[in-house]
Order: structure tokens, then sequence, then C-alpha cells
């Protein structure tokens, strides 16, 4: 079954950290590029971070530069995003996804178009 599977989300304070993981099955993993996006209600969905499928090439929003760090690691099928120093308006669904064409950086500026598969979110809430 062809499936993308978040999970490491949770309740953290400020300055806290959460790793996330997103695991794929049912394709060929290797071969796709991995983004990570956040929803917030009333807001776009935007993208976070992505990595691409073989050299490693690495894609940071903003707001993620200097904080948070994605990782993959074909043998188990697993992309991370490792998340520090969060904030409160890190607050939200994250949702990984995957794309065969496009570039990491056009993958992550424009998550409403073309992902070829997405998963169902892990929320991140950061509060005191």
């Amino acid at each position: 079954q062809l499936q993308l599977v978040e999970s490491g989300g949770g309740l953290v304070q400020p300055g806290g950290s959460l790793r996330l993981s997103c695991a794929a099955s049912g394709f060929s993993f290797a071969y796709y590029a991995i983004g990570w996006f956040r929803q917030v209600p009333g807001k776009e969905r935007e993208g976070v971070s992505c990595i691409s499928d073989t050299d490693g090439t690495t894609y940071y929003a903003d707001s993620a530069k200097g904080r948070f760090t994605i990782s993959r690691d074909n043998d188990k099928n697993t992309v991370y995003l490792q998340m520090n120093s969060l904030k409160p308006e890190d607050t939200g669904v994250y949702y990984c996804a995957a794309d065969q064409r496009r570039p990491v950086q056009a993958m992550c500026l424009s998550p409403d178009y073309g992902m070829d598969y997405w998963g169902k979110g892990t929320l991140v809430t950061v509060s005191s």
C-alpha cells in the first residue's frame, strides 16, 4: 500500500525540540524529493523544508533556517525534520509530501501543485 506516515508531533514548550519522521512505503522512495509543509487554520499551507532524492540538496524556508534540519535515510525509507528552538509560530499540522519531478526549491514554494503523494499530518503545538 502506497503511503507516507508522519510521526513525532506533540506539545512542546517554546525553546524546546522535536524530531518529526516521515516513513514511506509502497513506492520507490529513493527517487523522490521529500518535503515538510505546515498548515495553520486560516492560512495557506507553506513549505518548511525539502530535500532532494539523491544528492542531498536542501531548501529551508526563512523561518526554518538555523533552527530546523532535514535529513533522509533511504535505507529506512524515512525523512526526518529536527526542529530546535521552537517558537509558538511553529505551531501547526506538519505534512510530508513526495515529488518526483521538481527541484526542491520549487517543491517547497509551490506545495499545492504537482505533489505525487501526501501524508495525513502530525500536529505540533508550541506553547507554555
